[in-house]
């Protein structure tokens, strides 16, 4: 019998070592062994956990979402004027461990995954509701009824400095926040 939380350190550690391995590969063709192998667990036990590379991949997609939820929570905390919310919110998006090689390498899968698999259409969904709603929220006091608009061109850059990134291998957080914040700059003149 498996000692209390053992599940739980295992399946973790799957998580983080399929993020890695599609990460080194920048695709979902890898296998269940190579994920468990990573993760120091046999293939057998993968499969027990999760049933199949794409719940592991999904599993890994909500603990990304959740870790990128948690960091625009903390950036936006209670008392910060709009401006500061949106740079919190930018900053949160491309900020470690959000915006690193192996995460930016995820998201791109998770966008193709998202055109054939339900559950990952459905998070895509989820996350894109949460940020659009996060900006709009910040930007409707400084832009009005313009605020939906600004908060959909602003979410599509984000991804698009996402899909540039994982292209050109360029993931430099500073530069990615700085595009972002340009475009809010002449926005919000």
């Amino acid at each position: 019998m498996p000692k209390p939380g053992v599940e739980h350190l295992r399946k973790a550690a799957l998580i983080e070592a399929a993020i890695r391995t599609i990460g080194r590969t920048g695709s979902l063709d890898v296998t269940v062994a190579q994920i468990a192998r990573e993760a120091g667990v046999s293939s057998a036990l993968a499969h027990h956990y999760f049933g199949s590379k794409t719940r592991i991949f999904l599993a890994s997609m909500r603990r990304i979402l959740t870790s990128y939820r948690d960091a625009v929570r903390a950036a936006t905390e209670a008392g910060q004027s709009p401006r500061e919310r949106l740079d919190a919110i930018l900053h949160a998006s491309f900020a470690r461990p959000n915006f690193e090689r192996e995460t930016i390498a995820a998201w791109m899968n998770f966008y193709a995954l998202a055109l054939v698999e339900p559950e990952a259409a459905r998070l895509l969904r989820v996350y894109r509701l949460r940020l659009r709603s996060n900006l709009v929220a910040a930007l409707r006091p400084l832009t009005g009824a313009r605020a939906p608009d600004l908060a959909e061109t602003l979410g599509a850059l984000i991804d698009g400095v996402y899909l540039r990134a994982a292209l050109s291998g360029d993931s430099d957080p500073r530069k990615a926040e700085r595009m972002a914040s340009d475009y809010l700059k002449e926005v919000l003149k």
